[in-house]
């Protein structure tokens, strides 16, 4: 006998879990933070991991769909990378000479739509350290961004745009296939 979910019991499941991928993330998170497994720490971070999703789903615009979660480990682990790489050299070039700096305003144009995704995308330019999300436009079609030291800006927004946003709008935004 297969169990299947009907129409009628999607609904009431999705409100009572209503971001089950990112329950999964928070307790998994809330782990890592707490550097313990115990069963008083497991069951902590279950709750948390419910209860904050299921206070804050009237703020989600929209439901979030996880459709390649393969490209999405390995996003992160390139971001875990650059934010590595990008914090030695940001180290170098803090303690060699500030005049030798070429700080640079940007404007990144955006092949994302969708606000989730955007917010993804700036607040990974912001972790990596040497660069902040500056600003959105209006029309949500350009970001600003801040970068202490840029040669040549159409290389960094090229590779901003390769590294981050490709794989974003890969993971939340493409199409399924059938």
């Amino acid at each position: 006998m297969h169990s299947r979910t009907t129409p009628s019991t999607a609904p009431k499941a999705r409100r009572w879990f209503p971001h089950a991928t990112l329950s999964m993330f928070m307790l998994v998170l809330w782990l890592l933070m707490v550097n313990e497994i115990s069963l008083g720490q497991v069951l902590l971070g279950a709750i948390l991991a419910w209860l904050i999703p299921w206070l804050t789903q009237g703020f989600w615009p929209e439901s979030l769909q996880l459709r390649k979660p393969l490209v999405l480990v390995k996003f992160i682990l390139v971001v875990l990378w650059d934010i590595l790489i990008a914090n030695l050299i940001l180290v170098v070039r803090i303690l060699g000479p500030i005049n030798k700096l070429q700080p640079a305003f940007m404007q990144v144009p955006l092949d994302i739509e969708h606000e989730f995704t955007i917010t993804l995308f700036a607040s990974t330019i912001s972790l990596t350290p040497g660069t902040v999300s500056a600003d959105l436009s209006l029309d949500g079609r350009y970001l600003l961004v801040h970068s202490l030291h840029v040669t040549d800006i159409d290389a960094a927004i090229a590779e901003m745009k390769q590294r981050y946003e490709a794989p974003l709008k890969e993971v939340f935004e493409c199409s399924p296939q059938p």
